[in-house]
This record gives structure tokens, sequence and C-alpha cells, in this order.
């Protein structure tokens, strides 16, 4: 493991949701290990840190490491989903030509 990798610079900084900045892969990876273990331990996390070691170990692109960063920081919501019975009105007009 070569330090050197550690110190790769992000392309651009990542701000983190208190209004920190991550600048370099070590930057993140302290900020992971900081984590509640709860929370280190969801997928998310596990994603990035996994992106975080392939680009500091084996040189690998650090966008992808910020992707899992940015990704992990800032969560989707869980996707909707609307069944058909809630369809709006207008769906279920019928065609005049229907009547």
């Amino acid at each position: 493991m070569s330090k050197a990798g550690w110190y790769l610079h992000f392309r651009e900084p990542i701000l983190t949701p208190k209004g920190d900045q991550l600048i370099t892969l070590r930057d993140a990876g302290d900020y992971i290990t900081k984590l509640p273990k709860a929370q280190h331990d969801t997928k998310a996390w596990q994603t990035a840190m996994h992106c975080l070691l392939q680009a500091a170990d084996s040189g690998g692109p650090t966008d992808f490491a910020r992707m899992g960063m940015m990704q992990a920081l800032y969560p989707k919501g869980d996707p909707v989903y609307t069944p058909r019975s809630k369809d709006p009105k207008w769906r279920r007009a019928k065609l005049v030509r229907d009547r």
C-alpha cells in the first residue's frame, strides 16, 4: 500500500453535509472511519470505501471514488411505486367513442 496513492486529489473537492471539504483520498477515508459503526456498515459506505481503496492502492480512477462518496453522502430516496388504482382521474376518463 503506497502512501502516495492516498494523497491523490479529487478533481473537485467533496462537500460534506456539515460543510467540510474532502480534498484527498485520505480525507475521504478518514471521514468514513469516523462514522458510527451502524452507518459505516451500510452498503453505500462499504461501496464508497471499496472505490477509495481501488483508487489508492491500484491507481484506479479517482472519479469513481468521488462518485461513491457522493452517493453515500447524499443518498436518493427509495423509488416510489404508484399503483394503477391511484391513477389521476384524467386517465380513467372514457373517450366519447367508448361510451
